[in-house]
């Protein structure tokens, strides 16, 4: 049974400024002669295909007994994440111009969306139009509350931006479509590079931060299953494995089983409801 298909990088070019790196993970039939606009008018579309091919795949299998949405992870790209810094200075105008034009481009998606009976996960990360909380609540706004419209939760792009990543899912617990288990770890490096990553290569050494195997880094992953259970997140825990610092096949069977090891059921009762009688 599967409950996800992702469409991460179609999505990317739906809102980005695009350029020549976009031509690198988008398939010729998006890409074609590169023209901006209609990079991100065929991106559109096929994010569109993806949500029915979702509604198809899954309803060739139905998870038994289980009821929990289609759901399609992805990104949106940003016309704005080139602005995140603020300099040259920047009006909070020039900012919801870049929330104005994702809302334009994702509202007629999310519609087609909701036709086939599946919702759209965007996973808060830098580069696209929300990367941390304030941002998140923006881009809801920008879609008008759009019922389809929620998020692909993975701790590893907030906790070390500062972001409280348990607080991310209280506070959007009726928004919670799909979630990442991955881990990172920062306050590490020599103090040369800091958290905007300084141009170096992912493991390189000096580094505030990297990606780490479930378990290697920083990210407390029971405070997380007990927010999950508190909001009433029934939906899978899919690992996304990045560690350039460790074996695939090692990291990824160690990351299974820990992620089994942090999972756990809530209790339906209270804990002292065994002195009753």
């Amino acid at each position: 049974t599967a409950f996800a298909i992702s469409n991460h990088l179609v999505g990317q070019a739906i809102c980005d400024n695009i350029d020549e790196r976009h031509k690198a993970i988008l398939p010729p039939h998006i890409w074609k002669d590169g023209d901006p606009e209609g990079v991100r008018q065929r991106a559109a579309e096929q994010l569109v295909k993806t949500a029915q091919a979702a509604r198809n795949f899954i309803d060739a299998k139905p998870a038994d007994g289980l009821k929990f949405p289609a759901v399609v992870p992805g990104f949106t790209g940003s016309s704005i994440w080139h602005a995140c810094y603020a300099f040259p200075p920047t009006s909070q105008d020039f900012i919801q111009k870049g929330f104005d034009d994702f809302g334009k481009r994702f509202v007629p998606i999310l519609d087609a969306f909701d036709n086939f009976d599946v919702n759209f996960a965007l996973e808060v990360h830098p580069t696209e139009i929300a990367f941390d909380i304030g941002s998140a609540h923006r881009a809801i706004e920008a879609v008008k509350n759009h019922r389809r419209f929620g998020f692909n939760y993975d701790p590893s792009h907030l906790g070390y931006q500062g972001v409280n990543y348990v607080k991310f899912l209280r506070d959007f617990k009726n928004r919670i479509y799909h979630a990442h288990m991955k881990d990172v770890w920062w306050g590490h490096g020599t103090g040369e590079v800091g958290v905007f990553g300084g141009h170096t290569n992912f493991g390189d050494h000096r580094r505030y931060w990297d990606f780490r195997s479930i378990g290697h880094g920083d990210i407390r992953f029971e405070d997380i299953i007990v927010a999950l259970n508190d909001i009433g997140y029934r939906g899978p825990l899919s690992i996304e494995w990045e560690d350039i610092r460790m074996d695939r096949i090692h990291g990824a069977t160690e990351s299974c089983r820990n992620v089994k090891g942090y999972d756990f059921a809530p209790s339906g009762v209270a804990f002292d409801a065994a002195f009753e009688r």
